[in-house]
């Protein structure tokens, strides 16, 4: 630049130039310079809005992405809901299976309770049963003992006094007597050990209790004997044949 200078300079010298006028193209020369310098800043602007340009161009990629996560967001939802649906049928059939439970031990405490009632039921029949024939005994001995003195009066007195003491053990554990005369014949409560011919009362009707029957609250705990009326047509044949056989 310097040489080019010097050249111009002696060139005008030879051309007869004033240096005003060299000094003028020299400034024009600088403004030159200068104006390519601010065009180059300006180019930077320029360079700039073209980046901005390239950001909005850049606003669908955010949308897509947007798009993705919401749809993550979804199935992150649909999973949960699932995961929910499935322990609500894993808690239905819990529920289930401890309602099922629960009745089956329900049941069992009921069947449980029904057998140790039955069990005791059992022991206090055969209990009692065992029992029956001594109080058949005293009714026997009250029924032909005739006291006649003082002294067997005193002994009646006493042993009847047993007999009552036991007759009232018995019906606090509810046992009560059969009274089966003037009844009609029930196979379920009587048990028939004789039959009478009579016209006084229609045929199987108790005349008699031979052995007394006893119920163990509503049910049977021993069956009474009985005496039972029978027609007295049946004894007609009977007749008939001794009588033949005795003209005969």
């Amino acid at each position: 630049m310097i040489d080019e200078n010097k050249q111009v300079n002696n060139t005008s010298q030879q051309l007869g130039e004033p240096i005003e006028v060299k000094q003028a193209m020299m400034s024009d020369s600088a403004a030159q310079i200068n104006f390519n310098e601010s065009g180059s800043e300006v180019t930077e602007p320029v360079a700039a809005t073209t980046n901005v340009s390239g950001d909005t161009s850049a606003t669908p990629d955010n949308g897509v992405a947007a798009s993705d996560k919401t749809e993550e967001q979804a199935a992150a939802l649909a999973a949960l809901t699932q995961q929910i649906e499935s322990l609500k049928g894993q808690l239905e059939e819990r529920s289930t299976q401890y309602l099922r439970i629960a009745a089956d031990f329900e049941n069992y405490r009921k069947r449980n309770q029904k057998e140790k009632e039955d069990l005791e039921a059992q022991v206090k029949r055969n209990t009692i049963t065992e029992l029956l024939p001594v109080v058949d005994n005293f009714e026997r001995a009250r029924s032909h003992l005739k006291p006649q003195t003082d002294s067997e009066m005193t002994i009646h007195k006493s042993y009847q006094g047993v007999y009552k003491q036991l007759v009232d053990c018995l019906k606090r554990l509810g046992v009560s007597p059969m009274r089966p005369e003037g009844q009609e014949f029930d196979p379920n409560l009587h048990e028939a050990v004789m039959r009478e011919p009579t016209d006084e009362h229609p045929e199987g009707t108790v005349l008699e209790e031979l052995v007394r029957g006893y119920y163990l609250g509503e049910r049977v705990l021993r069956h009474a004997m009985v005496k039972v009326a029978a027609p007295k047509e049946d004894t007609l044949p009977a007749q008939d044949n001794q009588s033949s056989s005795d003209n005969s």
